[in-house]
């Protein structure tokens, strides 16, 4: 299954991908700013899942960008994501990790669109991702025969992180830090559920990123996350939730967001 995709995008792409950027929700835009990439839409992909959420493209893009000068290594831009509620295959949702990790790809940076839980966030926020908690107890190492030494920990690598805040307050663009809880959806949480996860220590609630992240750090990448806070989470906002509302603030704060990961890609 893997092999087929991994072929087919090898046919496509002169240069192999250094960095595997992952596209959350509305922030798919930031893939318009690489220079004269090759695009390939994930449907032309043999055996590659189908993502079907609005927000979400479906393509893979490959090239460069360029800020202040300095030009980021090769890239593998992930414009949408597959959602474990999607598809109920939690290996369809790590398929394109395991496929960057084949084409070679040794840094993964994941952004999502997340609910804020933490009181002091606002919607818009950007929240490097400290560390995350499975509220859905899906691994996607299950059944797989792990040795020991292959048991992994230490998802978010401190180095790139603390790199990332010094760009930060370079361009003078506030961000918080934070952890982000991953839940399976599709429907959002109620109050109750987001007092527990309050209780439990988790900054952000979102239905992606986790399975990408123990795939990746599991092939031996390092890894960055950005949770964009495009709403408050049920029981905090006073007004009802909604998709619309996801991307609406993820395009309100897209020039920020852009300006700051290509920043940080340029460093890498």
């Amino acid at each position: 299954m893997q092999s087929e995709s991994i072929k087919y995008i090898k046919s496509k792409i002169s240069a192999p991908p250094q960095i595997a950027l992952v596209l959350g929700s509305g922030l798919g835009d930031f893939g318009s700013h690489l220079h004269k990439p090759v695009v390939i839409p994930t449907k032309e992909i043999p055996a590659y899942p189908l993502s079907t959420v609005p927000g979400h493209a479906g393509r893979i893009l490959f090239g460069k960008i360029s800020f202040d000068g300095k030009e980021s290594p090769e890239l593998m831009v992930f414009q949408g994501r597959i959602h474990f509620y999607e598809c109920d295959d939690i290996q369809k949702v790590i398929h394109p990790i395991t496929v960057a990790a084949s084409l070679g790809v040794k840094t993964l940076f994941v952004t999502n669109a997340a609910g804020g839980i933490n009181r002091r966030f606002v919607p818009g926020d950007l929240m490097f991702i400290r560390d995350f908690i499975n509220l859905t107890y899906v691994n996607p190492l299950l059944g797989r025969s792990i040795k020991a030494s292959e048991r992994i920990s230490g998802y978010f690598d401190e180095r790139m992180a603390g790199n990332a805040f010094a760009v930060a307050r370079s361009l003078k663009i506030p961000v918080q830090e934070g952890v982000y809880c991953w839940t399976k959806g599709p429907s959002y949480e109620t109050s109750s559920e987001i007092s527990m996860m309050e209780k439990l220590g988790a900054d952000a609630v979102g239905m992606s990123t986790v399975p990408e992240v123990i795939a990746a750090v599991h092939a031996g990448m390092k890894v960055l996350g950005i949770s964009c806070i495009t709403n408050m989470a049920t029981g905090i906002s006073g007004t009802k939730l909604s998709h619309a509302e996801v991307t609406d603030t993820a395009n309100l704060v897209k020039k920020n967001f852009t300006r700051l990961v290509s920043a940080i890609l340029v460093t890498m």
